[in-house]
């Protein structure tokens, strides 16, 4: 496998992590109640892995070949951001709150214009405006921490395992015992995703038993 990839352990992580959320993803459709832009984030984030399987086994190798290649999968990252975003402005929220995500997402894209009128666009800068759209995401949550929203808890911690998958992208290969550590990222969002998953199918579950509110909390309560 070696002479066949170019970064095999890149390229097989990529490949797990992009079919397993695929599999969360088309069972996350079998489940009642879960709203479309969940299911729609984990295929985005599904194609960005599965993308990258095939940068790091085979485009890499050509320097300009994987700017274009790195391109693309950046962008499919902010496709699926976006609808993770989108999933969580209809959770928190409720429906019909576009002004809202709008809103939201302005921050990341505004930051993204801002350093390409600049003179500072790339890949690296697209990524790292997003994590600000992540930072709106994880407020949006602790809001709905504090009004005791019950999907709130487990997807402050997916969010949370999705950071530190990022920080162990940066550790050293001796403290990974020689492993590759972007193969280890790769692994590590992998958790994430299974946790963002987990707390989908959770309040999907809470739903069908009637445990959980009809509404968002967003959304105004009916008076009898």
């Amino acid at each position: 496998m070696r002479g066949v990839l170019v970064q095999p352990a890149q390229s097989l992580t990529d490949l797990l992590l992009g079919l397993a959320t695929l599999a969360l993803g088309l069972h996350l459709r079998t489940l009642p109640g879960v709203n479309r832009h969940w299911i729609t984030a984990f295929w985005w984030f599904a194609i960005a892995a599965l993308a990258g399987a095939i940068h790091h086994g085979f485009i890499v190798s050509s320097p300009h070949a994987a700017e274009i290649s790195w391109t693309v999968i950046s962008v499919v990252v902010v496709i699926a951001v976006s609808y993770l975003l989108a999933a969580t402005v209809a959770e928190v929220l409720g429906p019909g709150h576009q002004r809202a995500f709008w809103l939201l997402r302005s921050v990341g894209l505004t930051a993204y214009l801002t350093l390409a009128v600049t003179g500072h666009a790339g890949v690296g800068a697209i990524l790292a405006c997003e994590s600000l759209t992540m930072l709106s995401i994880l407020v949006l949550w602790g809001w709905a921490a504090r009004r005791h929203h019950p999907m709130a808890r487990g997807a402050m911690i997916a969010i949370a395992a999705s950071g530190a998958a990022a920080g162990v992208k940066e550790l050293s290969p001796s403290l990974l015992l020689g492993f590759n550590p972007t193969a280890a990222y790769h692994l590590a969002q992998l958790i994430g995703m299974v946790l963002f998953y987990r707390a989908v199918a959770a309040s999907s579950t809470r739903r069908a038993a009637g445990t959980a509110p009809p509404q968002s909390i967003g959304q105004p309560v009916p008076t009898r």
